[in-house]
């Protein structure tokens, strides 16, 4: 797809999820975006027009970490 750059991948930093109230199903890859965003969504009450900017890259993040789980199982096939 096209993207801008290679995908880097981010290890959970498990402090700062649990300090940030992060379930543990969406401590991933990606929970480094998602504080961000959780805190943006509450201070404008999750009006679905806000926000756009922080939710494009947690979703951008999500398809990455997926394209990235497929090339691996197709790599091991």
């Amino acid at each position: 797809m096209g993207g801008g750059g290679e995908y880097v991948r981010v290890p959970p930093n498990k402090g700062e999820c649990a300090k940030n109230k992060i379930d543990p199903a969406y401590r991933d890859y990606c929970s480094h975006l998602l504080i961000p965003l959780n805190k943006c969504r509450y201070a404008n009450y999750f009006l679905p027009w806000k926000c756009t900017e922080e939710r494009h890259a947690y979703e951008k993040c999500q398809f990455q970490e997926f394209e990235y789980r497929v090339k691996k199982l197709q790599e091991q096939s």
